[in-house]
């Protein structure tokens, strides 16, 4: 078979993988979105700040349970059932311990958080969740080795729904801030016994210190890189919910979550559809450059002008779905939507790292940005400024994205100037883009009409400059949206 047939089932195999992670993440965000509407409706800006300080700890404590063994099982070209059963083992062992010490430690979190003593009884049952999501790790990763990501939107889609179902329903009858944990342990429970149920992979009776080592490497440097990568992400949430208030931490929380929905799903996408196709490719040099190549200029292309038009968007978006109640998060969302830009640009290096089997190097670029994160905090926290302790989120975010690109083009030998060259092209329609926008801004006219202008307008100003300058990722990426890629 010569290289060109191997291409074609690869590229499919790709493309069906892209479909249904895009089709994961669209109607996951929507189901997501619709239910955050409503419940940002509902409930106070203290209830969001309440579980804001919960989901600090969570974070972490997902983190442990996976240590980046997943992620290492991904980019290892053939793991075995016994390399399955440890890392799932593992995994369950690491919960049990994480949760008895959180269940213990509650009343310290509290103590934390200006001593609101309802975080108590909340933490316990919250931190539920990073048990119930630990026990999918392994399912979820056996379907994302093999590109098979269907049952994996099911899953999504379907727990989306029962714990929207479920919050939205306890926050009408009055429940307050225990609507959004129920919402939280429900989707967990139900998207794990889906995986349970559908998938195929069952745990073994065995436990290998052999494969354990094996996949050390690679997921200790993942783990390394992803506990600096949590503390700088979710530092934010600490110091404004510890030294500022409850209520300025569920501003805070709302900005953050509503722009993590572009920025986190593309992240998500590119991740769980590349690196599988990347691993594939490590050995060879010159098909590794032509793939990184591909996805840097098809990353820009649905990037900057997603990311920026959702800052774009962001007063008539949060006045149409809001009202005016969440006016305060609005600066801190358009912030914040552009620093999604370089998160998932740092995601993307990271994940061509990784897939080469340097994730060691990652380490170093999260010391960076830890670096950087805590030079922008006691820069600006001083001011006691909300505003201006986000901007330094984008400072630091663009010196770790200009070091994590320096370091991934070494670790790759792909050249740093080809590099910036890639994202060219899908910058200029994104400017034109802008610029159309900002002068729709200038119209004092019904928010929720203003929005659909936002949008038509923009989607219709880049795809015509997109067309004019004959991108081929136009083509590719309705390709991948309708499934237009067929063996020859």
């Amino acid at each position: 078979m010569d290289d060109k047939e191997k291409e074609i089932p690869l590229k499919l195999r790709t493309a069906r993988t892209l479909k249904w992670n895009a089709i994961d993440k669209v109607a996951s965000q929507l189901l997501y979105a619709a239910v955050g509407i409503v419940l940002a409706n509902i409930l106070s800006q203290k209830d969001f700040g309440l579980v804001g300080a919960l989901l600090v700890f969570q974070a972490f404590a997902i983190l442990f349970v996976d240590s980046g063994f997943g992620t290492a099982l991904l980019q290892k070209k053939t793991p075995t059932q016994k390399d399955y059963s440890t890392v799932f083992w593992f995994n369950l062992g690491v919960c049990v311990i994480i949760y008895g010490l959180l269940y213990a430690g509650a009343p310290l979190i509290a103590d934390i958080f200006q001593g609101d003593r309802r975080l108590v009884p909340l933490s316990r049952i919250m931190f539920l969740t990073f048990v119930l999501n630990g026990l999918g790790i392994v399912q979820t990763n056996v379907l994302m080795k093999q590109m098979d990501v269907r049952q994996l939107a099911v899953a999504n889609v379907i727990g989306l729904v029962v714990s929207g179902v479920v919050g939205i329903g306890l926050a009408l009858w009055g429940y307050g801030v225990w609507a959004l944990v129920w919402q939280y342990v429900s989707l967990a429970a139900v998207k794990t016994g889906w995986l349970w149920l559908r998938g195929s992979w069952r745990p073994t009776a065995e436990f290998s210190m052999e494969s354990l080592k094996g996949i050390l490497p690679v997921g200790g440097s993942v783990f390394g890189s992803q506990l600096l990568n949590t503390a700088s992400l979710h530092i934010y949430s600490f110091i404004i919910g510890a030294f500022y208030s409850l209520t300025s931490l569920g501003i805070y929380t709302q900005a953050d979550k509503w722009s993590k929905m572009g920025s986190a799903s593309l992240s998500q996408i590119l991740t769980s559809t590349f690196i599988p196709l990347l691993s594939r490719v490590q050995d060879s040099p010159a098909d590794l450059s032509r793939y990184i190549q591909k996805i840097n200029r098809f990353t820009a292309f649905m990037l900057f002008p997603s990311l920026t038009g959702l800052a774009l968007i962001g007063t008539p978006l949060f006045h149409t779905l809001f009202g005016d109640k969440w006016d305060a998060a609005i600066p801190l969302f358009q912030i914040l939507s552009v620093r999604g830009i370089l998160v998932v640009l740092i995601s993307l290096c990271n994940n061509y790292l990784t897939a080469v089997g340097k994730a060691k190097r990652i380490i170093v670029v999260e010391v960076v940005k830890d670096v950087a994160v805590l030079v922008a905090i006691l820069a600006t926290v001083w001011s006691g400024n909300l505003e201006l302790l986000v901007w330094g989120q984008l400072w630091a975010s663009m010196l770790t994205f200009a070091v994590v690109m320096v370091i991934a083009c070494r670790g790759t030998s792909y050249g740093i100037k080809q590099m910036l060259k890639d994202f060219v092209p899908a910058l200029v329609p994104t400017l034109f883009m802008t610029a159309g926008c900002l002068l729709l801004l200038r119209i004092n006219i019904f928010p929720p009409l203003l929005l659909l202008m936002e949008i038509a307008g923009g989607g219709v100003i880049y795809i015509g400059i997109s067309r004019l300058m004959r991108l081929p990722e136009l083509q590719e990426a309705a390709g991948y949206l309708f499934g237009r890629f067929r063996r020859k």
